[in-house]
């Protein structure tokens, strides 16, 4: 079976997508998307994400991770599909389509920005070490110093799988932050070590920066290793956040095609 798809990256973050309206997709098993994320033995990728029909809205985005298991919601991949939608001609500029965390919004700004709406932040909790937040998934927010010199790699996956993250452990994001600036570095869940870019993680990161610095900021421009991103919100009472948006490029990168041996 030859299947064709598309390789595209938010800021680094990296994705192989597949048009999987009218494309079997059921031998995508773990075992499989693995071997195809693997950097060596494969098309090598953060993750693979498949475009499938919607009964209600435009389509439906499903995302596996590099390890080959189903994630949570993945917010450049969120641009990325936006973009390939676009490519396809399911879309326009504007597009609402189902993730796994419910309901999202995007839209096409100029040439390859992409401005995508994530879900509604309800209870930020804060930790002796750091922030723990939900943002399509989840993440611990760390706020470090000399973020350059830091080895995200070991520091990453000593905090990941802590028992207090429960069993699916937790994305962990290593923040320096003062009133001007933020940068980010992600050790991700799933990929199991650190990404250019984590899109929910740095919208996670603007939001416990605003509490951790007792700003009264409502956008934040983000460095991360692979470019810039752009996080905006509103909020009430510190506690709940909502018309959350992430906006950065989406980068197409090559088309390709690959058989799968049934």
């Amino acid at each position: 079976m030859l299947v064709h798809f598309s390789k595209y990256h938010g800021t680094g973050n990296d994705f192989i997508m597949i048009d999987g309206r009218n494309q079997d997709c059921s031998d995508f098993d773990t075992k499989r998307i693995k071997q195809i994320c693997h950097r060596r033995f494969g098309i090598g990728g953060d993750g693979l994400i498949i475009l499938q029909k919607s009964k209600n809205f435009d389509f439906k985005m499903r995302y596996y991770n590099a390890d080959g298991g189903e994630g949570t919601m993945c917010g450049n991949g969120g641009r990325c599909i936006t973009s390939f939608a676009h490519k396809l001609g399911i879309i326009s500029r504007e597009t609402t389509f189902e993730g796994i965390d419910g309901l999202h919004a995007a839209s096409i700004l100029s040439g390859e920005e992409i401005r995508l709406k994530l879900v509604d932040v309800t209870g930020v909790e804060r930790l002796k070490d750091g922030y723990l937040l939900n943002t399509g998934s989840p993440h611990f927010v760390s706020f470090v110093e000399n973020l350059d010199d830091l080895n995200v790699a070991r520091e990453g996956a000593e905090i990941r799988q802590q028992s207090r993250f429960g069993k699916g452990g937790v994305n962990v994001n290593f923040t320096e932050a003062n009133s001007g600036t933020i940068a980010v570095r992600t050790f991700e869940r799933g990929v199991e070590g650190e990404t250019w870019s984590c899109g929910t993680g740095v919208t996670a990161a603007a939001i416990s920066a605003r509490i951790h610095l007792g700003s009264d900021k409502l956008s934040y421009t983000i460095q991360t290793r692979g470019g810039l991103l752009n996080v905006s919100f509103r909020t009430v009472d510190q506690k709940h956040f909502f018309d959350i948006y992430l906006s950065g490029t989406a980068s197409h990168v090559y088309d390709g095609s690959f058989e799968i041996i049934i």
